[in-house]
């Protein structure tokens, strides 16, 4: 699959557009991390060209930081990555240095542990890319709901893979867009005001 992708040498991030279009990253060689394709990546960003300018996200399990990156290229004002990895972590932080990103912060930390402790303000689009053998996504958008980080109407993007159940979603979420690539299903989620 990754032959298919233009102008991305191996072991490099290509930032699909806005601001830094065309540039390209350094990828942290840590075992089991996988990207979101550019493919993936144009497609969600299509989905979210209305609401992306000024937002606030959360890329947990942000790896590379392809979407939260990918965010903040297209208009996003803050983005907060965590990730477990401190390989990746470092890496990242070595990224948004290089684009000199404004507005980005990266947690070295479990997912789960940054949506348990105390936060400061709502997310308005969360990414939600864990890896595929953990089978946590379930887990996580309970976790995620009950946080209270969520800004009303909040969008939750969710990846996961093809052959599983879709993810059991919270009550008040509904899925507003979903497709499939190859072995991934990705999706679009809201999170809708209670009543």
């Amino acid at each position: 699959m990754a032959s298919s992708i233009k102008n991305t040498k191996p072991g490099r991030l290509r930032i699909v557009a806005g601001n830094w279009r065309g540039r390209l990253l350094d990828i942290a060689d840590v075992p089991g991390l996988r990207p979101t394709s550019e493919r993936i990546r144009e497609t969600l960003f299509n989905w979210l060209v209305p609401t992306i300018d000024g937002t606030r996200c959360l890329d947990l399990f942000a790896g590379t930081g392809a979407l939260g990156l990918e965010a903040l290229s297209r208009g996003a004002a803050e983005c907060v990555f965590v990730e477990k990895s401190s390989l990746a972590a470092k890496t990242l932080r070595s990224s948004i240095a290089t684009l000199d990103a404004q507005g980005a912060t990266v947690h070295n930390c479990d997912a789960t542990r940054f949506l348990s402790g105390k936060q400061t303000g709502t997310f308005d689009i969360v990414f939600l890319d864990p890896p595929f053998a953990a089978d946590m996504l379930d887990d996580l958008c309970r976790l995620l709901n009950e946080a209270s980080v969520l800004a009303s109407g909040a969008l939750i993007y969710l990846e996961e893979d093809r052959a599983r159940p879709a993810a059991i979603l919270p009550n008040g979420w509904r899925v507003v867009k979903s497709k499939n690539a190859g072995n991934v299903r990705y999706s679009l989620a809201r999170c809708l005001d209670e009543e």
